[in-house]
């Protein structure tokens, strides 16, 4: 069954691919303009995966630094806690003054 599946797939991509190149014989444009167009397109795809490359790398480096700065705040508290706690032990198992 799944063999089939695969199968039926590879058919429509080459089906997908015939489509593709008919289409682009029967064009009503010369190919020459067909080219161009193509060639725009195929630009602004490339620049419109630039941009969101360079988005997505800001954000994941935003998402970085923030993650950094929450883990040094919670370091620092933590680091606190332990001090406040180290502090009252000692104040609670040293010896009592006697007056």
């Amino acid at each position: 069954m799944a063999d089939n599946n695969g199968n039926s797939f590879m058919w429509f991509l080459a089906g997908l691919g015939v489509g593709a190149l008919i289409g682009v014989l029967y064009a009503p444009k010369a190919g020459r303009e067909t080219r161009q167009l193509i060639r725009e397109n195929l630009d602004e795809g490339r620049e419109y995966v630039a941009n969101q490359a360079r988005q997505y790398k800001e954000q994941a480096a935003q998402w970085v630094d923030k993650g950094k700065n929450t883990y040094r705040h919670q370091k620092e508290q933590i680091g606190a806690a332990i001090d406040a706690g180290r502090q009252a032990y000692r104040e609670t198992t040293a010896e009592p003054k006697k007056s």
